[in-house]
């Protein structure tokens, strides 16, 4: 492979003004919608929650994901840092507990970052984690272990390599640039035939938008691309082929909306962007279970677990899923606090699931109060900023009779249909982080549709 070349300096410091800004430009707004598709992403809708993990060589200096390009470490002199990584306390099983631990029925392993290692054995690259001090095909392992565990196995990928100039400026590095299209083809073969069954392949840095993170220029100054203004340039990932030869290999394989491929589901990223309602696209929350960067830091403050909670309960609430990451240490452990937040997120789900896996979000929409899931016949208010005893909702339509309520979270609980709305009174007030109150109607609450929620609350 030829000798990596590191973009300069007063190049990559503009393209850093500009890239906060590329990675939501580059999504797409929509899904698959056929029916085979709405088959094969069925599990993941019921599943709602999931591990992240960002893992790789950037956990040897632990300053995040990022560091090689943040503070601009040279290709050769980061490359050596694969001749330091053997994990010693590298075990997938314990990875899987952690997850089962939590309550969640998915995980995602950084296969390959934007950096380039990669954790599988690529016999085309000289960076990989076979030909690094482990000398061990990780992402075998990961799989096999989660896998028996009993929980989806996902791969995160991402088609760009900082190590390719041809990824800034695909049109004067036209010959770069295909060769690091053909080690993304050639990796995601690798990735789709040689590690048996994959449920998920969560893309990220890929699709045409990302080419030049959004906006890198030679002609005509440095800019960033209008939000309504695509790349025009000659070159073209070949997203479309490269996915569909991912799915004839993984015919039930769902994959998410950062390449220009069709995906089966919507990202969104960070705790801020938990965004609006969306019950027409399948979609999913990704955030840290740490502040800052997704890879290791050595001492990074935890999230709360009703920080947590609150998150899990917002996006399912809004009809999504969470991911959420963590970064094993470079010795390839989960750090034991980080494992202890996970489980006892855990074991309040092993109390309250019911109102989180199989659910649908609605049929209230989020608001002030908190927000809603339901399932089948049952209808779940979870109370997120509950001022009192009484919660008045509005109406249910006349056609749906309410049969009574349960306060799950403690207390009693009572409700009925009246012409304020639908009242709900609780013996007492909760001290929960979520206050859920499953009311039962007669009726699959799937036909209710969505009810917007000015609450009265007293």
């Amino acid at each position: 492979m030829r000798r990596p070349v590191l973009i300069s300096k007063i190049i990559v410091g503009l393209v850093i003004l500009i890239v906060m800004t590329s990675v939501t430009s580059a999504q797409q707004k929509t899904t698959i919608s056929y029916e085979a598709a709405a088959a094969r992403i069925a599990w993941w809708r019921d599943a709602k929650f999931g591990l992240f993990m960002h893992w790789g060589v950037y956990s040897i200096p632990g300053r995040g994901e990022w560091v090689q390009w943040n503070e601009q470490i040279p290709v050769d002199e980061y490359a050596k840092l694969a001749d330091q990584f053997k994990p010693d306390k590298f075990d997938p099983d314990a990875w899987a507990a952690v997850a089962k631990a939590a309550g969640m029925r998915y995980t995602v392993l950084t296969a390959r970052h934007h950096d380039g290692f990669a954790l599988f054995d690529d016999p085309g690259s000289s960076f990989t984690a076979m030909k690094s001090a482990a000398h061990r095909d990780f992402v075998a392992d990961y799989v096999a272990a989660v896998r028996k565990t009993g929980l989806r196995v996902g791969l995160y990928y991402s088609p760009l390599d900082w190590r390719f100039p041809g990824f800034f400026f695909p049109d004067v590095y036209r010959p770069n640039a295909k060769e690091l299209r053909e080690q993304y083809h050639r990796q995601l073969n690798e990735l789709a035939t040689h590690y048996g069954k994959l449920d998920i392949l969560w893309f990220d840095g890929g699709g045409e938008d990302w080419l030049g993170f959004n906006g890198v220029n030679f002609k005509g100054g440095w800019h960033r691309r209008p939000k309504d203004q695509h790349y025009a340039g000659l070159f073209s990932w070949q997203d479309v082929e490269a996915v569909n030869n991912l799915r004839n290999a993984q015919p039930s394989i769902i994959v998410n909306d950062r390449t220009d491929a069709p995906a089966d589901f919507l990202s969104r990223e960070g705790d801020n962007a938990i965004g609006s309602f969306d019950n027409k696209h399948p979609w999913e929350l990704c955030t840290t279970l740490t502040t800052g960067a997704w890879g290791y830091q050595p001492n990074a403050k935890i999230k709360s677990r009703d920080d947590v909670i609150r998150l899990l309960v917002g996006a399912v609430g809004r009809d999504g899923n969470l991911l959420l990451n963590v970064g094993p240490r470079p010795d390839g452990q989960i750090e034991p606090a980080q494992a202890e937040r996970l489980s006892e997120v855990g074991d309040w789900l092993k109390q309250y699931g019911q109102s989180i896996y199989k659910t649908r979000g609605g049929p209230y929409l989020p608001g002030d109060f908190g927000v809603s899931t339901y399932h089948d016949q049952t209808i779940f208010l979870h109370i997120l900023n509950l001022t009192g005893k009484t919660l008045v909702m509005p109406s249910l339509p006349t056609s749906t009779k309410v049969l009574g309520c349960v306060a799950l979270t403690g207390g009693k609980a009572t409700c009925a249909q009246t012409s304020e709305g639908l009242k709900v009174t609780l013996s007492e007030n909760s001290e929960a982080v979520d206050t859920i109150v499953a009311v039962a109607i007669a009726s699959p609450a799937a036909k209710i549709g969505t009810i917007i929620t000015p609450v009265v609350a007293r």
